[in-house]
This record gives C-alpha cells, sequence and structure tokens, in this order.
C-alpha cells in the first residue's frame, strides 16, 4: 500500500501559516509529499526547501486571478497538486496549510488505510476536526465550525475539490466515507490581531469582489476576536510538530468562554448536541458507509 500526501501553499512566510509543521506532521504516515507552490513574493520555497526530506516533491503554479470569489482558486490549486500524483498510490492524504495532525493518530490513519484498501465502495476517510481560536487555548465548539471532513481521498482522478476546497466530491455527488477516529487540528484563526488582520487583507482577493475587498482593505490593522458565539478551553496536547511554534507565541488574548451569543434555535442546538453527541440538521459534504 502507498500513500501520497499533497498541500498547496502560496506566501506562507509573510501570512504565518504554519505550513511547515503541516507537512511534518503527515510526513510520517505517507511515501510522498507533493507541495505546490503558488507564484509567491515571499520567502516559500526556501522555508519548504528548509524542510530537507527526501519524500518531498516540490512543485510550482501560477494562481488564477479570475477565480476571485469564494476561495475558488484554493480547490483549483487543489486540484492541480492532486493530479501530480502518480497512479501507483493507492491514497492521497490532502492536508491545508493551517491543519495539523497529532502523532498520536499516525497509526490509526495507516491502519485505515490499510483497512479500506481494496473496499473501493469507501472513496475517502473522514476525519474529525478541532478548530482553535485566537490563541492555543480555546477551540470553537459551536455549530459554527464544520465538525468533521474528507482528507484522505482514493487515488481516483475523478474525485476533485469542493467548492472552497474545504472537501471532495465526484462531480455533485457526495463521496462515501469511512468515519475513523483521528482528528485534525486546525489553526488557521490563531495569530495575533494584527497578524490576523493583514493576513485577511493578503486573502481577500481571492474570496470577495472589489467592492468587498476595498471595504477589508480600508478595516482596521487588527482583528477583533470577541466575535465568537461559542468556545471551550482546549485541555489535550497540541501534536509535537506545533511545541516550539507555541513557545514563541508572543500576544496575549483572554477570551470568556462562560458566552454564549445564539439564538434560541441554535441555543437549543448546541445544548442537544452536548448532551447526545448528535449535531441535526448539520451540513454533511459526505455520505458515511463505513464507521
Amino acid at each position: 500500500m502507498k500513500v501520497a500526501g499533497f498541500t498547496i501553499i502560496k506566501n506562507a512566510v509573510v501570512n504565518d501559516f504554519p505550513i511547515l509543521e503541516a507537512i511534518r506532521s503527515i510526513l510520517p504516515v505517507v511515501d510522498e509529499m507533493i507541495v505546490l507552490i503558488g507564484d509567491s513574493t515571499d520567502e516559500t520555497i526556501a522555508l519548504i526547501e528548509s524542510i530537507g526530506d527526501p519524500k518531498i516533491k516540490i512543485h510550482h503554479s501560477v494562481w488564477n486571478k479570475d477565480l476571485r470569489k469564494g476561495g475558488v482558486v484554493l480547490a483549483d490549486e487543489t486540484n492541480k497538486a492532486f493530479q501530480l500524483i502518480d497512479a501507483s498510490f493507492d491514497w492521497a492524504f490532502y492536508i491545508q496549510g493551517d491543519e495539523v495532525v497529532h502523532e498520536k493518530y499516525h497509526p490509526t490513519i495507516r491502519a485505515a488505510c490499510e483497512k479500506y484498501k481494496d473496499d473501493f465502495d469507501v472513496q475517502g476517510l473522514l476525519f474529525k476536526y478541532k478548530h482553535f481560536y485566537g490563541t492555543y487555548d480555546y477551540v470553537g465548539d459551536s455549530r459554527k465550525w464544520y465538525a468533521h471532513e474528507i482528507r484522505i481521498i482514493r487515488n481516483n482522478k475523478a474525485i476533485s475539490a469542493y467548492r472552497d476546497a474545504q472537501g471532495f466530491r465526484i462531480g455533485k455527488q457526495k463521496l462515501p466515507v469511512a468515519a475513523i477516529d483521528a482528528s485534525i487540528y486546525h489553526y488557521g484563526w490563531v495569530k495575533s490581531p494584527e497578524q490576523m488582520r493583514k493576513k485577511q487583507k493578503e486573502s481577500a482577493a481571492f474570496w470577495n469582489d472589489d467592492t468587498q475587498m476595498e471595504k477589508i482593505i480600508q478595516s482596521p490593522d487588527y482583528y477583533d476576536f470577541s466575535g465568537y458565539d461559542s468556545l471551550e478551553r482546549f485541555t489535550g496536547t497540541h501534536p509535537n510538530v506545533m511545541l516550539d511554534r507555541i513557545e514563541r507565541k508572543n500576544w496575549v488574548i483572554n477570551l470568556d468562554i462562560s458566552k454564549k451569543k445564539f439564538s434560541f434555535k441554535n441555543l437549543v442546538l448546541y445544548y442537544f448536541e452536548k448532551w447526545t453527541g448528535i449535531r441535526p440538521f448539520d451540513f454533511k459534504n459526505y455520505k458515511i458507509i463505513r464507521s
């Protein structure tokens, strides 16, 4: 069995993406790692090269400036990277530039790839998610944050990234997947207020039209983290590859986890999920056929 990893990245340095940690977190699981680097204006290429692992295969791309709405360019680049994976690989492990896998899940992930290798009804493996917010001490626990998503897909080139590459489909059909007991740690919302706003302004061109983009550019040079609806304190351990980055954190944000900012409907749904573990009426970008 062979597993290839793949990711896309652009301007990782200026936007302070934890891309090194993302790549290193799945290297023990994959046999090759495709990194598709966009037309960056910073030292992203040198940053990726600094990893120095022979598994890593660097490729280059130019992001389509005409794909300016809804993050569609991310799906376009993800599809390009997926197409670079050789047909000899059974599975493709996608990791985004702000996602990291805890090393405790490596055996589970590899075992699931082995288990479903010849079960061709299964076209993907579904991961749980932890979305960190503000600092490394808080995670979003409301319906605002997606609870699961596909991160390993069969090396079937009929599969493509969906919308902004949050997940994958075959055309408009949801992928049949096996749910596995492993989580993706998403750190995209963990930055200083200044760095978070800088990242938003940098990426605005790939999500907004001219009017929306101008509003973002003219906004204050810091992000207000008080707009959350619900958070809980993280009591687990972070992946080993993240420890140095966490040690270097140089900002403080204190968030009140007792505050719940919900409509009555969402408040009922929130506590129903807490009590039962069930999230009714949730959007699912997949079809679970094995668990």
